[in-house]
């Protein structure tokens, strides 16, 4: 069931999800503010964009195009259809594309930023991988793109000194850190994600650059509830900044 939604916060945007299958989440709005967005930054890409939602808000922070590239036409048709609905076009091009496939031929050596909301688990993890339609797997584990080959990808396209920027589980930030290491793409900001104080942090937010010089920055905790179940003023500054 295809319907019409604000996205969290935003007076001027509108989204079209599918009910069936993988929606965005609170994930891919704060990967949306949290990317650096240099002034000479001119070309920009989300791999992985879903049906858009972050190159739709950070259209709202550059004056600059942004591509998306989705691998599952449904999601990119949705995508397409809300850069309609939002009046885009001029500004945010999505291509139905395999990733592996978009960082080949003129693509090499061309962005300035990269940024991705990719499959969080691996083939098989979790007792109800099997129970999973096809669109939720792909979204979901890394069938057709793994962390690796994302990383591999990121290196390929990005320019010499070009940020790629990510959101993605705590509990593989090691792993991602060695994966940056191992392209060159130097860590240079990570911001971690607190359901609450007390709660062990759950996601990370991290920025590198491609051939960039050691300098690591961890940037305030982002904390989305009080204890007594209120948004936290993180959260309330967050859907402040947007509503703007």
């Amino acid at each position: 069931m295809v319907v019409l939604n604000d996205i969290l916060g935003y007076k001027n945007r509108k989204i079209y999800q599918n009910l069936d299958y993988f929606s965005f989440s609170l994930d891919s709005i704060m990967l949306a503010n949290f990317a650096t967005i240099r002034k000479r930054d001119k070309n920009i890409v989300d791999l992985g964009s879903g049906n858009g939602v972050i190159p739709l808000i950070m259209s709202l922070r550059t004056s600059e195009k942004i591509i998306g590239v989705e691998l599952q036409k449904e999601l990119s048709d949705l995508a397409i259809k809300s850069v309609k609905y939002n009046k885009l076009e001029d500004k945010i091009i999505i291509l139905n594309e395999n990733i592996k496939n978009f960082a080949t031929g003129k693509n090499l050596n061309k962005f300035d930023l990269v940024v991705c909301n990719p499959p969080f688990f691996k083939v098989n993890e979790y007792k109800n991988f099997f129970n999973l339609s096809k669109q939720k797997l792909i979204a979901r584990h890394e069938i057709e793109l793994t962390l690796s080959e994302l990383l591999g990808c990121a290196k390929k396209i990005l320019k010499s000194d070009g940020n790629f920027c990510m959101v993605h589980r705590t509990d593989r930030l090691i792993e991602i850190i060695n994966e940056f290491h191992k392209n060159n793409i130097e860590p240079k900001r990570i911001q971690f994600v607190y359901e609450n104080i007390e709660k062990p942090s759950n996601l990370v937010l991290i920025e590198g650059q491609l051939n960039g010089k050691v300098g690591l920055k961890i940037e305030k905790p982002f904390i989305l509830k009080n204890l007594d179940g209120t948004n936290s003023y993180e959260y309330e500054k967050l859907l402040m900044e947007v509503s703007k």
